[in-house]
């Protein structure tokens, strides 16, 4: 398997364990399985972008990097804060910003790689593709602000 290949794999793992941790909130409840292989999967998404071409700091690369500070956070909250007091929100806007941020490159590819929606812009600056991710910023928010209303764990992970 070719590092692509593992990046890719890390990132469909990540995005399908985050919207399985991301029922959970907003269900009101979490599920430390589910949280590790999401947080540790969606890591090694953006750690493993850095080295694919092409090389140099890009915008692709400051997406990453910024997930990455997200998610060191989000571990902290989970992990070592165990979600008491200002950590639950400060995991549930960690967690979900790096989800969308990792769902941000996944319409990105899509629209690049996926020959019919790369008919319908092909520059990426086309009203399906703004709407599109419009569309998805506007979902992760208000997934956001439910998750923050609903998750409220009885008992704190250790």
């Amino acid at each position: 398997m070719t590092l692509l290949q593992f990046h890719i794999a890390m990132s469909l793992i990540g995005l399908a364990s985050g919207f399985v941790v991301v029922y959970g909130l907003l269900a009101g409840r979490s599920s430390r399985g589910w949280t590790s292989v999401f947080l540790a999967t969606t890591i090694l998404t953006s750690a493993t972008g850095f080295p694919l071409p092409p090389f140099g700091f890009d915008p692709a690369r400051a997406i990453g990097a910024l997930s990455l500070v997200l998610l060191g956070l989000a571990v902290i909250a989970f992990y070592f804060a165990h979600l008491k007091n200002a950590w639950r929100l400060i995991y549930i806007v960690t967690a979900m910003t790096a989800l969308y941020l990792n769902t941000f490159v996944a319409v990105i590819q899509s629209f690049m790689k996926v020959p019919a929606l790369q008919a319908l812009a092909p520059t990426q600056s086309e009203p399906p593709f703004v709407v599109t991710q419009v569309v998805a910023l506007v979902i992760f928010v208000v997934i956001g602000v439910l998750s923050g209303r609903n998750f409220h764990p009885k008992v704190a992970y250790a």
